[in-house]
Parts: structure tokens; C-alpha cells; sequence
């Protein structure tokens, strides 16, 4: 822990420009801070990071240092925003490759939405098959046929009363 905290001192000293470039080389090709990596890369560009008032080891704890002249912003169409950008990562760094069924984007992949399909539909035949083994569902079952049976009978008398004395040329 005394490693920890003695690096910890060490990086507080800097002044935030010099941090900012340390953060970049640390962040470099490592696929989990390539957003940081971006956002750190974006500040260093357009020199935010050297108006910024440094935080030392003296700054009290909650103090978020501001610019100290914040960007005019006009409304006009031309004018800048303040609001930063999305950060996007440099052309030299990789994006991280698709992790847990996810892009770097947070959407799913079309092979994880398949997976999860087929897993769902395995389950679900799993659980009716189950289901039937069951003396509950092998009476529901008998219920279904003994319905079916009725159902067939009934028709059958049906189109029987309906055909009278009518004659099928089919039947001899």
C-alpha cells in the first residue's frame, strides 16, 4: 500500500497538463480506457488541460477547479459550444474488441441476441416436455384429447343433420 500511496503523492505534485500526458501514455492500447484515452487526448488538443487552476495536495476535498475563462458562447451557428464532444478514439488506438455479447458501443451483438434466443426456446421445450411427464400434465393432456374426441363427434353429427338425406357421390 505504501507504493500505492507514494505514487499517488507523486502524480497529486503534477501540475494538470503534465498528468494529463501521463494518464494518455498509461491509457494507451488498453481497450478498457479507450473512452478515458479519448477524452484525455481531446483535452490535451485544445488546451483545456492547461487552464485548468492545478489540484495539489493542499486543494480541499469537493473543490472542482474551473477554467478560468470559460468559452463565449453566442447561440449563433458558428459559435463553439461548450459542452464537450463525444469522445472518439484516435486513429492509433484499437477499439476494443466486442466483450460479453456487446460492441464497444454498448449494443448487442447479433450473435449474443441468437444465443440467448436459442437458450430461451431450449428452456421453454425443456420445461413444457417436463411439464407433460408430470401427472398434472398428463391429465391435461387427456383433457385435451377427450375434447378433441368431443369436438370431432360433434362436427360429425353436425354435417350429418346438415347433409339430410342427401347423398355423397364419395361414399357407395
Amino acid at each position: 500500500m505504501s507504493d500505492n500511496s507514494d505514487i499517488a503523492s507523486r502524480l497529486a505534485g503534477l501540475p494538470d497538463a503534465e498528468l494529463a500526458g501521463v494518464l494518455l501514455v498509461a491509457t494507451a492500447g488498453r481497450p478498457g480506457f479507450a473512452a478515458v484515452h479519448a477524452a484525455l487526448a481531446g483535452l490535451l488538443e485544445s488546451g483545456d488541460a492547461g487552464r485548468m487552476a492545478d489540484v495539489t495536495p493542499a486543494t480541499p476535498p469537493g473543490t472542482v477547479p474551473f477554467p478560468a475563462q470559460p468559452p463565449e458562447v453566442s447561440g449563433q451557428v458558428a459559435d463553439v459550444s461548450a459542452v464537450p464532444a463525444v469522445p472518439v478514439p484516435p486513429p492509433g488506438i484499437a477499439t476494443p474488441a466486442e466483450s460479453g455479447g456487446y460492441s464497444a458501443s454498448g449494443v448487442p451483438t447479433f450473435e449474443s441476441v441468437r444465443d440467448k434466443v436459442e437458450q430461451r426456446f431450449g428452456t421453454a421445450q425443456g420445461m413444457s416436455e417436463l411439464d407433460r411427464q408430470t401427472p398434472a400434465g398428463r391429465s391435461a393432456d387427456e383433457q385435451w384429447e377427450a375434447r378433441e374426441k368431443a369436438t370431432r363427434e360433434r362436427l360429425d353429427r353436425i354435417r350429418k343433420s346438415l347433409h339430410g338425406n342427401d347423398t355423397d357421390p364419395d361414399q357407395p
